[in-house]
């Protein structure tokens, strides 16, 4: 026989496992008031806390009936010890199962991580049988069992190394500090459990298990609210939308967007977040509340637990106005039902953000087939200029240059132009700006197709100039996003330098930014680009908010009046006055004034005699092809 180990119930409290119970409990119960992602790494996570509760009941168990120290007891002695352990056995192969699983370590070597975990599993609970019921294990007349071999250090030590072997394996594939907690806590349990080996206590094996998995539910399952909305994250949103769709149930969804409160950093007022707190407790059952943006929610509710959702949708809408209308906040509300074909891709976010771009504010949108024939058509645009975005390649077939001449009236002659953007898709054929340019100044991608039009605008300016055709300037629109990135004006100097024309030849329209920081990034790219020759056009003047001061400030050369000004110049004699009056301001500041959207001979006239320098419209030439540009000039000369 060899060593005798004594388990001693004196050198055993409840406490130990009766904490691990509690702290079970409360771990489910955390699990079940908040939301986390239903993965297979979570039902793992889960039926590692019921065997570490179980295993916990069956030692309180164990060693009550091991007190009793009566013979009657003993097989039921026996069995809880051999419960016990295989319960402890298994959380260990959960352990190696769920280590495998979050890391995502290749196949091969995760099947022979699970495979040698099983077959060590059942040697354990294998030999454990035998050396209880086969090799002496016996309860002594002090209340103690003993017994010839101590299997469990064995095990202990065995999966250990294993888990620590399948770790090192998936270092490189999980990011370090994530790897850190997890070593930190498994070094705390071993050393809990060796501390108790020395000392002959057996209180807290149990709790040395609990440890990694309370690392478990922090590092990888933890999901807090926004506990001032009740809202949980993104993340969150597209798992309840996996598995409703998984599980073909429908729902609801509202989506509620504050646009004054959606940028980074700014905080949506207590009396609103109040308003939505309630809105979401009070109205429907089971529903989840999701921030998708800074200001932005979505509210998903389940059909089956709300029949009447029609009614209460009703009903949370007329109560949303009354409250709203005491705020006056803007806001954009989009209501709508599950579709297959959105939740298989788990798209609802992008639907609803493609809805906002045509939505008014203070206005409520149901989705209709329309909207997800538009959202698909405008993924299929996102696809092909991510691609462009990604080649960059300045001859890109995809990406079209039209123009418009521009009449100078001083010279009489079209010496200028304004170029345009238009997209070829095999799929949709010519897509207009408003289709495309939102989505690409959303995804960052304008500034690639900018230099893409004004590389081909280059281009043809030079083969106009060889050909002998006498042209000013060709403008090029870009976007005050554009200015924000550093390599700007040298990416614009270094398109000029490629195809070897003078910067003169090139103007720049910009449109007035509201914003006081983009305000100085334009005066200062401005400022920089006005050295090599550029000239600067302040687009769209008429047309919304126009700050006088800022606009004397920046150093445009042309002011181009919208259409608007030109129809509201012909309503009425005051309109009239007062549009001649602000041209004729500019030009006194020797600003040139350009008139774009003249249709008609009675447009060309008011606008002569409002102080124009220059004219654009139909009147003249639709947009066309850049390189039928040649064409036109020789037929207007």
């Amino acid at each position: 026989m060899g060593q005798v180990l004594s388990l001693s119930f004196d050198n055993y409290t409840f406490a130990g496992d009766a904490a691990v119970i509690a702290i079970c409990l409360v771990i489910v119960n955390l699990l079940t008031t908040s939301y986390v992602s239903r993965t297979l790494s979570l039902r793992i996570f889960m039926n590692i806390i019921a065997a570490i509760a179980i295993a916990a009941m069956l030692n309180i168990a164990y060693h009550a009936l091991l007190g009793q120290n009566s013979a009657a007891y003993s097989r039921l002695v026996y069995a809880l010890r051999i419960a016990y352990q295989a319960f402890l056995f298994e959380i260990f192969f959960l352990f190696v199962l769920y280590t495998t699983q979050v890391s995502g370590m290749e196949h091969r070597k995760a099947r022979m991580a699970v495979v040698a975990a099983t077959l060590l599993l059942l040697a354990l609970i294998g030999g454990d049988i035998i050396s209880t019921f086969c090799l002496g294990v016996r309860p002594g007349r002090d209340g103690t069992v003993k017994h010839s071999l101590h299997l469990f250090m064995v095990g202990y030590v065995l999966f250990f190394l294993l888990i620590v072997v399948i770790m090192n394996q998936a270092r490189t594939l999980v990011y370090k500090r994530v790897m850190y907690g997890f070593y930190g806590t498994i070094a705390i349990a071993v050393t809990v459990r060796a501390f108790q080996f020395m000392t002959d206590q057996n209180s807290l094996t149990t709790m040395t298990f609990l440890f990694p998995a309370i690392a478990m539910l922090y590092i990888m399952h933890s999901n807090p609210y926004n506990v001032t909305l009740g809202a949980v994250d993104i993340r969150a949103m597209e798992d309840m939308v996996r598995n409703m769709y998984a599980k073909k149930a429908p729902f609801v969804f509202l989506s509620l967007l504050l646009p004054e409160y959606d940028d980074e950093g700014k905080q949506i007022p207590e009396e609103i977040r109040a308003v939505i707190r309630k809105f979401t407790g009070d109205y429907f059952k089971g529903s989840v509340l999701f921030q998708v943006g800074n200001g932005h929610m979505i509210l998903i509710v389940s059909k089956r637990r709300n029949p009447d959702y029609e009614e209460r949708t009703a009903k949370i809408l007329t109560g949303f106005r009354a409250q709203f209308q005491r705020f006056r906040k803007p806001y954009k509300i989009v209501i709508g039902e599950s579709i297959d074909e959105i939740s298989r891709k788990n798209e609802y976010v992008s639907l609803i953000r493609s809805i906002h771009r045509s939505m008014a504010e203070n206005s409520i949108h149901h989705v209709c087939e329309d909207d997800i024939i538009r959202f698909n058509r405008d993924e299929y645009i996102l696809r092909e200029l991510t691609d462009i975005y990604n080649r960059k390649d300045m001859d890109d077939p995809r990406v079209l240059a039209f123009c418009q001449p521009v009449y100078n009236i001083q010279t009489g002659r079209f010496d200028t132009a304004e170029a345009l953007m238009r997209l070829y898709l095999k799929e949709t054929g010519i897509v207009s700006p408003d289709q495309f340019i939102p989505l690409a100044e959303s995804q960052g991608y304008i500034h690639v197709l900018t230099e893409i039009i004004l590389y081909k605008t280059c281009r043809e300016i030079r083969r106009l100039a060889e050909e002998g055709f006498r042209l000013t300037r060709i403008s090029v629109n870009v976007s005050v996003l554009e200015l924000k990135d550093d390599a700007f004006c040298g990416d614009v100097r270094q398109i000029i330098r490629q195809n070897s024309i003078p910067g003169e030849k090139v103007a720049i329209e910009l449109t007035e930014s509201h914003s006081e920081a983009d305000f100085m990034i334009m005066k200062e790219k401005i400022e920089e680009l006005r050295e090599q020759g550029i000239q600067f056009y302040l687009d769209d003047f008429g047309t919304g908010y126009s700050n006088m001061e800022r606009i004397m400030e920046l150093p445009f050369d042309i002011i181009k009046f919208d259409r608007s000004m030109v129809i509201a110049s012909g309503t009425d004699e005051r309109s009239e006055k007062i549009v001649e009056n602000l041209a004729h301001m500019f030009k006194d500041m020797k600003y040139s004034v350009l008139y774009e959207g003249v249709e008609n001979p009675g447009d060309e006239e008011r606008c002569r005699e409002m102080s124009a320098s220059y004219l654009q419209g139909y009147m003249y030439s639709r947009p066309i092809p850049l390189e039928q540009l040649r064409h036109f000039l020789e037929n207007a000369s």
